[in-house]
């Protein structure tokens, strides 16, 4: 034969570790643990009953010999050793289980189914002893049959032995063992069962568990664990995860936002800002213009830049976590006095009115430095946009649904009904404020921190027109009441 490369089978592909790691389950080696404890209580059991069982048997026989004995006894009592001795030809001729073997007081034998007493020593107290008979089993071979006998002395000095065949009490002892077996047997290979599809389940649920983290680990945040929708630990583990992976990927996306925000929002002012030094400096060069009026308006333009990017990342962070950060139960009602005699210099400055209207005894859980910027933010914007001559009320109070609302109500132009969504956005600003101070980030700041709070920012009518201003705004912060 000519050399060549030889074809062979190719090997089966060893098994993969799911079935090792299913028998390395935690449930898995808890069901045979169990199971062992179950079977060592199932052999204790069985101990327990086939001795009860046994012993139950043995008294039987013992009772079925003693009642034999008992009628010979009496058959002698009445009439005599010549009376007994029929007797005993007559019934071992029927088919009863029992043998018999009637004794001299000699010893010699006078009649019986024995050829000699089993027991050993007789010393004339009545004795039980276990012993065999012979007999023959399937296809005529011999077999030891097992039986037990009482031994009694008779008042002549004669003796009397009556045994019982045993084995059906054997027989019935077999059954019982035999059964319980089975059900031992049965009731391993049902653990076994049992604890490798619990194994299973539970090997699948914590693939899906580890395949998630895993994915999360290498960056994949929209990764979900599967709800079994069973309501067990599992399950509560699996929506755990799937609610700190919802967190964290809205921490993720917010914080992503807030940078690109950030850096959006600040390009406009960082540009002016720019502009402004570059034309600076160009007048300076040229010896005209007032370089300090220049440092000033770019130290003006600074501070705004800043102002923005703090009010800007409050947002973001306040949107990042969702909640307000540090939370604690407080009763605003110091806060509102507080901002109102703040802000009361410059409206006298301004020629405005300024009230408060607090009810004691209110009580939210949030930030207080938080909503204390809100309500600043909310009694600037009043009295910036209200003209000279014009009224600000600050409001605390319990409304009908037990909510706290803290409002500010000017007598300003107020906001039209159509813009006061697009209004709380960031960086917008409408058409009357155009030339006044300001980036348009104060109610977003305001609707922000409400809604961390688990609330939420409303704006409606003021108190209307009055000497041809109004009709006014009313811009509220409602936040639910704390217990």
């Amino acid at each position: 034969m000519g050399q060549g490369t030889g074809w062979m089978p190719e090997a089966p592909a060893p098994p993969t570790g799911s079935f090792l790691r299913l028998f390395r389950a935690a449930p898995f080696r808890l069901t045979l643990l169990t199971l062992a404890l179950f079977a060592f209580a199932g052999a204790v059991l069985m101990a327990y009953v086939y001795m009860a069982a046994a012993g139950e048997a043995r008294r039987r026989t013992d009772a079925d010999i003693r009642r034999e004995a008992d009628s010979l006894v009496a058959v002698y009592n009445r009439s005599g050793p010549a009376a007994l001795n029929p007797v005993l030809v007559t019934r071992m001729a029927g088919e009863r289980r029992f043998v018999y073997l009637f004794l001299a007081p000699d010893g010699a034998k006078i009649t019986g189914s024995l050829a000699q007493s089993p027991v050993e020593n007789f010393t004339g107290a009545a004795t039980w002893v276990r012993f065999s008979l012979a007999g023959q089993g399937a296809a005529g071979r011999p077999q030891s049959i097992p039986a037990r006998g009482l031994q009694l002395r008779l008042s002549g000095g004669e003796t009397l032995f009556v045994g019982a065949d045993a084995s059906d009490d054997r027989d019935f002892i077999v059954t019982i063992v035999r059964g319980l077996w089975g059900a031992g047997a049965l009731l391993v290979v049902l653990g076994i069962a049992v604890g490798l599809q619990a194994s299973r389940n539970f090997t699948r649920a914590m693939t899906g568990l580890t395949d998630v983290v895993a994915a999360a680990r290498n960056g994949n945040l929209a990764a979900r664990a599967p709800v079994r929708g069973a309501g067990d630990e599992l399950d509560q583990l699996a929506e755990g995860l799937n609610d700190m992976l919802d967190r964290l990927d809205r921490s993720m996306s917010a914080h992503r936002h807030a940078g690109d925000a950030i850096a959006h929002d600040l390009r406009s002012p960082l540009t002016r800002l720019k502009a402004r030094l570059e034309t600076a400096l160009l007048d300076a060069e040229a010896g005209r213009g007032d370089a300090r009026l220049a440092l000033g308006q770019a130290l003006d333009d600074t501070d705004g830049v800043l102002r923005t990017f703090s009010a800007v990342l409050s947002i973001s962070r306040l949107q990042a976590a969702g909640e307000a950060p540090n939370a604690v139960r407080f009763d605003p009602a110091a806060m509102v006095r507080d901002m109102t005699e703040l802000y009361g210099p410059l409206c006298e400055d301004k020629g405005l009115e300024i009230a408060s209207d607090i009810s004691a005894g209110l009580a939210v859980r949030g930030n207080p430095a938080f909503l204390a910027q809100a309500l600043a933010n909310l009694v600037d914007n009043a009295v910036k946009y209200t003209p000279a001559g014009g009224a600000i009320r600050v409001r605390l109070r319990r409304m009908a649904s037990s909510e706290v609302e803290i409002s500010v109500t000017d007598t300003g132009p107020g906001v039209a009904t159509a813009d006061r969504d697009r209004v709380v956005q960031r960086f917008v600003r409408l058409e009357n404020s155009r030339n006044l101070p300001g980036v348009g980030l104060g109610l977003s700041l305001v609707a922000a921190v409400a809604e961390a709070h688990g609330g939420r920012f409303e704006l409606g009518d003021g108190p209307g027109v009055f000497d041809g201003s109004g009709p006014g705004l009313r811009a509220a912060v409602v936040l639910p009441s704390a217990p």
